[in-house]
């Protein structure tokens, strides 16, 4: 089985109940278990500023799908919460990253792992620390460090 850790976050009609359904969405996926989950973390809105502050969650999933099969079944959560793509990081009810699939990269045209600029990001960073509290960066830097760098 494949560690993964997914990053969940939202920023409209109910987001923390968004948040929560999708959990449980996730652990319908097939062949996949949820192993952890984080905390629920409130942030100010990245890239486009003005909007509302986004509830954000990391959880660990354990699984034997393909990372393109695992990223089909985030579109589809995320397409059953009405996710609409109209701005580039602007307000979405729900939104699904795979941040991490095991220790593989992938480049392709529909997906990139690790998430291109997770290390950016801390509600990325502070949740995926509390799961995963010894995880380094490929530069060799702390999880304390890279939180510090982005805050």
């Amino acid at each position: 089985m494949n560690v993964c850790y997914l990053s969940l976050g939202s920023n409209q009609k109910c987001p923390e109940r968004q948040i929560r359904q999708a959990i449980k969405e996730i652990k319908q996926i097939p062949s996949t278990f949820l192993t952890q989950t984080s905390h629920l973390y409130w942030n100010k809105a990245w890239g486009l500023k003005n909007q509302q502050d986004f509830c954000n969650v990391m959880v660990e999933i354990k699984t034997t799908l393909l990372p393109h099969t695992l990223l089909k079944w985030c579109e589809k959560i995320e397409n059953k919460h009405k996710r609409i793509r109209k701005k580039h990081w602007g307000p979405r009810t729900l939104d699904v990253d795979i941040i991490l699939y095991g220790s593989r990269s992938i480049r392709t045209k529909n997906l990139t792992i690790p998430h291109p600029r997770f290390h950016l990001r801390d509600f990325v960073l502070i949740p995926l620390s509390e799961l995963k509290p010894n995880f380094q960066l490929s530069n060799c830097r702390s999880n304390e460090q890279a939180i510090g760098a982005v805050l």
